[in-house]
């Protein structure tokens, strides 16, 4: 699955950039070119081309692949939600501070929520299919590596007006 190697790659590309890259690397530095990748690819790949496009093009494909059955019209509206996140995960590289928690936030909420229905399908209906077993792993390690970021990113110091922080 596809989402895996993109996850993966979210968190190894950052390195071989700082490898590539001329410093200065501060703590703060390193954590913001994690999260702008995190975000890049976590919740604008994974959301717009992993979510939208398969949910609203090929929904009946996207389905089966779930484990779900064809026909249902809940599957464009799945598509149009990722595919707004995925938008504002692309938007991260433009616009940081309170817009990175609020879309770290937003995106955290919907994976967990979508990781219990994976775990809850596989438990229960012990539906295996490939794109519910893969996001069962996926959609819970997302938002726990993107909320894990931001908070050492704010700890450092950063997001600048977005959240007030004692010294």
């Amino acid at each position: 699955m596809i989402v895996v190697f993109i996850v993966l790659a979210s968190v190894l590309l950052p390195f071989a950039h700082l490898a590539l890259a001329k410093g200065p690397w501060t703590r703060r530095n390193v954590l913001r070119l994690l999260l702008v990748y995190a975000f890049v690819l976590d919740v604008g790949m994974v959301g717009f081309f992993f979510g939208f496009v398969p949910h609203v093009f090929f929904a009946d494909e996207a389905a089966k692949l779930i484990g779900w059955a064809p026909g249902s019209p809940f599957q464009f509206e799945v598509g149009l939600h990722d595919g707004a996140w995925g938008l504002l995960g692309f938007l991260c590289v433009f616009i940081g501070g309170g817009f990175w928690l609020a879309t770290a936030l937003g995106w955290s909420f919907f994976m967990l929520g979508a990781a219990y229905g994976h775990v809850r399908e596989l438990v229960v209906a012990h539906d295996f299919a490939p794109y519910n077993l893969m996001p069962a792993f996926t959609d819970t390690f997302i938002p726990l590596w993107l909320l894990g970021l931001l908070y050492a990113y704010w700890r450092s110091g950063g997001l600048e007006g977005g959240l007030r922080r004692e010294a």
